[in-house]
């Protein structure tokens, strides 16, 4: 029999010092987004499977812990992902028809993990704007995301961006099942040769080639101008390219300390994205701490599709990347029965200090938190006394 004090694989406990770090990003991230000019939003952690799972694909579908409810018997799901929460509240709930900026922080949960050390219950954080189909949308996400990287404590940051748009523009008219064209550009992802060449069988030869050409194309901005060179320049191919320009342009100017790199195969949900993706990464590591993008139909299956672009985080990730942030100042006081000392803690409180009070016998008892006053007696009053 399992011991009862044990979690299931890939979930676990948060235990003092990393919650306290989680939490103070987490409310930095949230200021810093209100400044934006977003609003703080909180779905459910449960909703109605079709409505938890509409458009967004099988892979979130496998993702998505599933039960019935016990009051309607229907089918509910615990979300794995929060952007179909936020564009339904969007389309549904909120209705506006300007630019609409939401922000939300809170866990999802997912029934396998993404790697060997990844949680199972990532606390998601995340941007969405809705409202503008233009490359100023865009533009303010990367920006944001920049900044929340750069406010948390990343100073050397890549920047990552390709365009869904691409796949699209070579392929045109040319259709793949559904699971043939995952199976492809999962290859392509992997930088996989012989399985481009083996899922594009079917294909023109022309177009082949372009989806053999597209694995080549990453590297640093240069590669937009091999790309022209290479990729045929229909509407849809030309368009993306003239869309990350426009953005390496603007970003260049606003952060030259950030590295911006091009992979026009790495295509991360690519039934999602509808134009422009991009990814985060800390300088040396090899997993995004950042992803996001433009993805318009996400609000269809809603009754309204409106232009959305937007990223997500896992706070659970990025506290660990960062650097570790002193303890708040604190003061120690002595427990007592005394009016006067028990009035002058809740004034110490009121006025915000954290007062630590040393409960008879701990004296000695060390905790997270760094004490550098104490409140003492003197003169018949109790002050404050620097340790």
């Amino acid at each position: 029999m399992a011991s009862a004090w044990l979690l299931p694989e890939h979930i676990a406990d948060v235990l003092p010092s990393q919650a306290r770090r989680i939490e103070e990003l987490r409310r930095e991230l949230l200021d810093m987004a209100r400044t934006y000019g977003c609003e703080l939003v909180m779905p459910p952690m449960l909703e109605h499977l079709d409505s938890l799972l509409s458009g967004t694909g099988q892979a979130l579908d496998l993702k998505t812990f599933k039960l019935v409810d016990q009051l309607s018997g229907r089918s509910l799901g615990l979300r794995a992902d929060t952007t179909p929460q936020v564009a339904r509240i969007d389309a549904h709930l909120l209705n506006r028809a300007g630019v609409t900026r939401l922000c939300y922080c809170g866990p999802v949960l997912h029934t396998r993990a993404e790697g060997l050390t990844a949680t199972r219950e990532p606390l998601q954080f995340g941007v969405e704007i809705y409202g503008h189909a233009g490359l100023e949308a865009d533009l303010e996400a990367q920006e944001l995301a920049i900044d929340a990287m750069q406010r948390a404590g990343l100073t050397q940051l890549v920047l990552d961006l390709g365009d869904a748009r691409l796949v699209r523009g070579v392929l045109g008219d040319h259709a793949l099942s559904e699971d043939r064209l995952n199976a492809l550009v999962a290859a392509m992802a992997a930088k996989d040769a012989a399985g481009v060449a083996a899922f594009s069988q079917e294909l023109p030869d022309d177009v082949v080639t372009a989806l053999q050409t597209l694995l080549r194309l990453y590297g640093g901005v240069e590669v937009l101008a091999d790309a022209r060179r290479a990729l045929p320049a229909n509407a849809l191919v030309t368009a993306a390219l003239d869309d990350l320009e426009w953005l390496i342009h603007h970003l260049r100017a606003a952060y030259p300390d950030v590295r911006i790199g091009v992979d026009l195969a790495d295509l991360p949900g690519f039934g999602y994205y509808s134009g422009v993706r991009f990814a985060l990464y800390a300088v040396g590591g090899t997993d995004a701490v950042l992803r996001g993008g433009r993805y318009d139909e996400v609000g269809a299956v809603f009754g309204r599709r409106r232009p959305a672009v937007g990223f997500s985080l896992d706070l659970k990730t990025l506290v660990g990347l960062i650097p570790a942030t002193s303890l708040r100042a604190a003061v120690r006081a002595p427990w007592g029965e005394d009016p006067d000392l028990r009035a002058a803690v809740r004034r110490l409180r009121e006025q915000g200090e954290t007062v630590v009070c040393v409960l008879p016998g701990h004296e000695q008892e060390n905790d997270e938190f760094e004490c550098d006053r104490e409140l003492v007696q003197a003169g018949g009053q109790w002050v404050l006394r620097s340790l």
